[in-house]
């Protein structure tokens, strides 16, 4: 039997997303190469820590496998936008690799929506590149994030997916990586404009990369690595 290890609130009340599909997935999710973890990720903080904690702990109510996610996302409505995962990373079976297997299964599932998400797995390590690249080419969007503007820079060189970054909490306007590549803050941030009406982080092919500064409590620890990686 496989572990519930996943949520799907079918209308988010998260003012940033605005009333769309969101998911979430167990902790064990995120990759070990996540410089993130317990130093300054925004999940792991606030109302949204709450309900990730009671997930990877098995005690969420609502929790369901990943094969039972897979069949909701697959019902809902021809061309819905929602966002994979508010908390927690791509399905893997070491934390080092992308599971090929579920990767497939999920980009299947959203034939005809417009599901995106985001990932700290490295697209440089094992297959996970060539994965990434699939998913955005058959429908599913999986944006790379990169920690600083150097990473940014060599993740857009690769060219399998598209690019968001951490910037420090008081970057609140646009600017050019020194590899020369656009970099726009996120739109709720500059205007307040919702992912549902947004939707610049489902186009797989855009050419900026989005820019979300550093927030929540633990953002002057981003700021410092941010800082400290220049």
């Amino acid at each position: 039997m496989e572990n519930k290890s996943m949520t799907l609130t079918l209308v988010s009340r998260n003012a940033k997303t605005g009333m769309i599909p969101v998911s979430i997935s167990a902790e064990k999710t995120c990759p070990m190469s996540c410089p993130l973890k317990g130093k300054g990720c925004y999940a792991e903080m606030g109302p949204l820590a709450i309900h990730w904690r009671r997930l990877s702990k098995g005690t969420g109510t609502t929790a369901m496998s990943f094969s039972q996610f897979c069949v909701a996302i697959s019902k809902l409505p021809e061309g819905q936008i929602w966002r994979h995962n508010e908390a927690g990373d791509l399905q893997s079976d070491d934390a080092i690799n992308i599971s090929q297997k579920s990767l497939r299964k999920l980009v299947l599932a959203n034939k005809g929506k417009a599901g995106f998400t985001y990932t700290h797995y490295s697209p440089t390590t094992g297959s996970n590149g060539d994965l990434v690249r699939r998913a955005n080419k058959n429908g599913f969007t999986v944006n790379l994030s990169a920690d600083n503007e150097r990473a940014a820079d060599e993740y857009m060189k690769l060219g399998v997916g598209p690019v968001v970054m951490v910037c420090k909490s008081d970057q609140n306007t646009n600017f050019v990586t020194k590899g020369g590549n656009r970099v726009v803050i996120c739109p709720n941030v500059t205007n307040g404009v919702q992912c549902k009406d947004c939707k610049l982080c489902q186009r797989a092919n855009r050419s900026v990369v989005i820019g979300f500064p550093a927030h929540g409590s633990r953002k002057n620890t981003v700021n410092a690595a941010l800082e400290a990686s220049k």
